[in-house]
This record gives C-alpha cells, sequence and structure tokens, in this order.
C-alpha cells in the first residue's frame, strides 16, 4: 500500500513510524515532512492545504491511502476535494469532510452541537461585534476566571483564560478587533470549569469507533503550569485517574452522542476524532473537539497502540472498523518536549542539535527540525519530544529524562515537572 501523510511535526513523525510497522506498507510519503520522518518515509515539499499539488502527487504516485495529519487542510475541505466528482474512487482518506471538521474549525458550531446532543460542557454564549453587550452581560453573571475562544483556527493561541473581570471585557473587544484575525470574528465565552483536564482519542467510521487512548498533556511553558499555553511540552498515557468508571461515563455520556450525533445530521464522519476533557469532581465535560490526533499526544498514544495502523485505517475507509482488533501495551508512555528559547514567543531557527546519538531506551520523534549541509537543525518552537515506557509513570519519565539530558541546542528549554501532579 502507497501512504502520503500530511503534515511537518511531532505527530507527524509518530504517525509515520507506526504507519512504517505495518506489513503492508510498500512506500510512504510525507508532505512536508521534517527531518525526522525523512528516517523513515520520503518526504515531498508539498503544502498540506496546496490540494492540486497534492492531487497531482497523488495521481502520479498511485497513492493508495491519503492520512491528514493537522487539522487545516480538513477544515478547508482536502477530503471534499479529494472526492469531488468521483476523481479518486480508490483512494483511502483518513479525515473528516468539511462538514464534519467543523466540530474543530468552529467552537460554536461544536458547543451548538453538544447542546444538541445533551453532550455535558461548559454554559456558554457566542457574540459578535453586533453582540458585544450580550458578551459583556455573560461575563458579569459568572465567576472568575472568565474564558474567551476565538471561533475559528487561531493556530492553538486562540483561548484566553482571564481573572479579572475588566480585563476580560477588554480581551473580549480586542479579538472582536480582530487579535487573532478572522478566527475572532466570532468569540465563544464559556464558564470556567475546576478540574483536571485529559484528551481520549478515537478512530471511527461514522456507525462505530475504536476508543485508542488517553493521554494528559501539559500545555504551560513553565513549571507548575505557569506562562504562556503553547502547543505542548509534554504528556502521559494511559490517565492514572482515568479510571474503568470514569471512561465507562466518557464512552456513554460524550463519545457515542458524539458518533451518533454526526450520523443523525448527516455528517459521513471518518477519521479521528479527539475529545478535549475536564474531570470535574469525577465528572468529564467536553473543553473542545479536534478533528485530528494531538500532539504531543500522540507521541504517546501511538508507541502503546497494538495493531497494524493501516488495516484500522483500511477498515475504518470500507465502514467495517467493528471488525478490527487491537490491543495497547500496559506500560505507562512519557513524553518530555525540547523546545526552543522564547517560545511561544519569538525564537531562533537553525540551531545545531546534537547527542541523538547518545539517546538509549526512548524513542526521539522530530517536531520542528531539518537537516542542511549534512546538519542537524532546529526549526520550530517545539523541537523533539523525548518518549519512554515504563512499568510506572516515574519510571518512564526517569528515563526520558536521563535522555533529555543528553541533548543540546543553543537556547534549549523543557519542563521539568512533566506527570508531577498525577
Amino acid at each position: 500500500m502507497k501512504v502520503l501523510l500530511l503534515g511537518s511535526g511531532g505527530r507527524e513523525h509518530a504517525l509515520a513510524w507506526k504507519i512504517k510497522e505495518s506489513e503492508r506498507l510498500t512506500k510512504l510519503y510525507v508532505a512536508p515532512g521534517n527531518a525526522g520522518t525523512e528516517e523513515v518515509a520520503e518526504n515531498v515539499d508539498l503544502k498540506v492545504t496546496d490540494f492540486e499539488a497534492l492531487a497531482a502527487f497523488v495521481k502520479e504516485k498511485d497513492i493508495d491511502m491519503l492520512v491528514v495529519g493537522p487539522e487545516d487542510p480538513l477544515v478547508e475541505g482536502v477530503r471534499d476535494y479529494f472526492e469531488a466528482d468521483g476523481r479518486f474512487p480508490d483512494l483511502m482518506i483518513v479525515g473528516p469532510g468539511k462538514a464534519g471538521a467543523r466540530l474543530e474549525g468552529s467552537k460554536d458550531f461544536a458547543k451548538e452541537f453538544m447542546t444538541r446532543h445533551g453532550i455535558p460542557t461548559a454554559r456558554h454564549t457566542t457574540v459578535t461585534r453586533d453582540s458585544v453587550t450580550q458578551g459583556v452581560e455573560f461575563l458579569e453573571r459568572v465567576k472568575p476566571p472568565y474564558v474567551l475562544k476565538a471561533d475559528g483556527l487561531a493556530a492553538g493561541k486562540g483561548v484566553l483564560i482571564l481573572d479579572d473581570l475588566e480585563e476580560a471585557k477588554r480581551e473580549l473587544n480586542a479579538m472582536l478587533d480582530g487579535k487573532f484575525g478572522k478566527a475572532g470574528n466570532q468569540v465563544v465565552i464559556e464558564e470556567f470549569l475546576k478540574g483536571i483536564e485529559l484528551s481520549v482519542f478515537v478512530l471511527t467510521d461514522g456507525k462505530t469507533y475504536k476508543v485508542l487512548g488517553s493521554a494528559k498533556d501539559y500545555k504551560r511553558v513553565g513549571e507548575g503550569d505557569t506562562g504562556l499555553n503553547t502547543g505542548g511540552m509534554g504528556a502521559v498515557s494511559p490517565v492514572p485517574f482515568a479510571d474503568e468508571e470514569f471512561n465507562r461515563k466518557v464512552e456513554e455520556r460524550i463519545i457515542r452522542p458524539t458518533v451518533e450525533g454526526l450520523r443523525a445530521e448527516g455528517i459521513d464522519y471518518k477519521g479521528f476524532i479527539f475529545f478535549g476533557l475536564m474531570n470535574v469532581e469525577g465528572e468529564p465535560y467536553v473543553i473542545e473537539y479536534n478533528v485530528r490526533m494531538g500532539d504531543p499526544e500522540t507521541e504517546v498514544v501511538m508507541p502503546r497502540l497494538k495493531a497494524d495502523i493501516l488495516t484500522l485505517f483500511e477498515e475504518m475507509a470500507k465502514g467495517q472498523l467493528e471488525k478490527a482488533a487491537f490491543g495497547q501495551d500496559d506500560r505507562y508512555c512519557v513524553t518530555v518536549m525540547l523546545v526552543s528559547a522564547g517560545y511561544p514567543g519569538s525564537y531562533k531557527k537553525g540551531m545545531e542539535i546534537t547527542g541523538l546519538e547518545n539517546v538509549e531506551g526512548s524513542m526521539v520523534f522530530h517536531a520542528g527540525t531539518k537537516r542542511k549541509d549534512g546538519r542537524l537543525l532546529t526549526n520550530g518552537g517545539r523541537v523533539l519530544a523525548v518518549s519512554s515506557f515504563g512499568e510506572t509513570m516515574r519510571e518512564a519519565l526517569a528515563q526520558s529524562y536521563s535522555n533529555v539530558g543528553k541533548i543540546r541546542f543553543e537556547g534549549v528549554n523543557f519542563r521539568r515537572d512533566i506527570g508531577f501532579d498525577l
């Protein structure tokens, strides 16, 4: 089977690594990829949203399966493009169409979807510039902290959590005035949920679903969950507090109603659903939906998955996911993310990375890297994810941190407290 995987981050390296294990694979391409994916696949210099160029490549190379890593091409309709006019009738696609991708592409749509299908979430309202007074009134009714979310995609930076009411009002106006571009033309204001966050990942063919695993990631850049939000500084899987009873509630109240709701609304959804959840005193609530795997969660979920992933993807594409059989490694898997100095603000690129040859007993997934003149260089804010197994979470963390200390690049930064709150 010939596979084209879209994306260039740690998520895509982890997916490529897992796909590479498949006995069914004949050739794997990654567009555009990074220095890590080129170790297990052939990188191709194509933009993930250049659908015309992607289609030409799929036709030229006779690709059997398209696996979409990031959200942008899904929200922009990559599946719809390839399925239009029956141009690629035999191409299997992992990722929903534009209608299903609205679960991530519009927070207002996601909230209304949850409301329609009785899925537990925080109280909320959606405002535009014309209804800002309604938003201010909502802020005045709820207790701090105040949660403001740009309705559209904002590269993971469109969520503000503020303690001061007056600051929340000012930021609401700033968002509606273009702070996050078009993504903030609408703003969702939510009541703050106090609890512990986690994520659950499923694969669905639109009729049934399979739970691939759970993970807890760490979004703040600083120890003790301080500083600015990032794309993720580390992750742990499985989640220790997500016991059998909690997971049962998640399936009954959230996963099943979501899949059934999509089907009831005529949305043919084939791909991943990432449930961003809050555990509030043992009760699960949905914070957000994403329509792809998470990063850095993929770097701990994929290693634990005992499956030929291409077989899973094919059964999903054919609407036969109920036949799928797979297992999960019982051990813990953790990942620690090495980032560039200044991230998630401004940072330099092109710093030489050394020491990878000294890593033992861990998997290193590349997030923001490139090779130039034979040297491995930084090429992003999040640079490398060091993932390790352990019989206990502490054992896995000790292994990752041992290897993190062997990797060097100018300005390297990482959190030293991943998993310490569990």
